[in-house]
């Protein structure tokens, strides 16, 4: 069902979600479609787990949030900090219906976003956290193709923060759940390894990227396809045949 779709030339502010802005660094054809037409990308099942897991850490930071202590997983990585404790930290992790938001006026858009945590240093910075669980016996860290969606996550969220009067530590920490894979039986619970990675955001790339998408979606026609989308691959190679 099409929802949300821009109308060239409108007055309104169109409101984007952090995600849609990741589809057009991904793919500004997609991103068009979607935003213009309604033509989204198929959809993904929920990842029942990583949620419960989400669930599961928001309620033992909010313990400590309560409490105004410092998490032991900041004490073990000499992290001096406590959970930020603030009226709008429900609003702000509410991703579908609310989050933090802010109307960037050069280009008319409201940009929004769903935040795990945040945490506050002595100074009284921010820093913005993002959960992530994973099975792997890899070692874990911000390497890949596929993770630079999870620093350009991150330096959203830093950018809402700081465009809404807060002062942002320039580094994040994600999260990492790892799921272990060498015990000897389930034996009816999975056991993780919890680790802190540090990530010193650029959130300078956000405000070019928004007037580019306003421009993006002004045009009559969508972009031309990304190289590296395998949806916009799959479509015309699906098209020879359908037509």
């Amino acid at each position: 069902m099409a929802r949300n779709l821009y109308k060239p030339g409108q007055a309104e502010p169109y409101t984007l979600s952090r995600s849609k802005i990741d589809l057009y660094v991904n793919c500004p054809r997609c991103f068009w479609l979607d935003a213009r037409c309604g033509v989204s990308r198929p959809g993904m099942p929920a990842f029942s787990l990583n949620n419960a897991v989400d669930a599961l850490l928001k309620k033992e930071f909010d313990a400590h949030r309560a409490a105004g202590t410092t998490h032991p997983y900041m004490r073990e990585y000499g992290l001096d900090a406590v959970p930020y404790r603030h009226a709008e930290m429900d609003a702000w992790r509410d991703s579908l219906r609310r989050g933090i938001r802010y109307h960037y006026e050069p280009a008319n858009i409201i940009a929004r976003g769903g935040i795990d945590d945040v945490w506050v240093n002595p100074s009284g910075e921010l820093i913005i956290v993002d959960y992530k669980a994973t099975a792997t016996l890899a070692e874990i860290t911000l390497d890949g193709p596929y993770k630079a969606g999870y620093k350009r996550q991150m330096e959203v969220y830093q950018w809402l923060f700081r465009k809404n009067g807060f002062s942002v530590h320039p580094v994040g920490y994600f999260v990492f759940c790892n799921g272990a894979l060498d015990a000897d039986a389930f034996d009816g619970q999975l056991r993780f390894a919890v680790t802190l990675i540090p990530y010193q955001g650029d959130d300078s790339w956000v405000e070019p990227t928004l007037r580019a998408m306003k421009v993006c979606l002004e045009g009559d026609r969508p972009p031309t396809p990304s190289d590296e989308c395998e949806h916009c691959a799959y479509r015309s190679a699906a098209s020879r045949f359908e037509t």
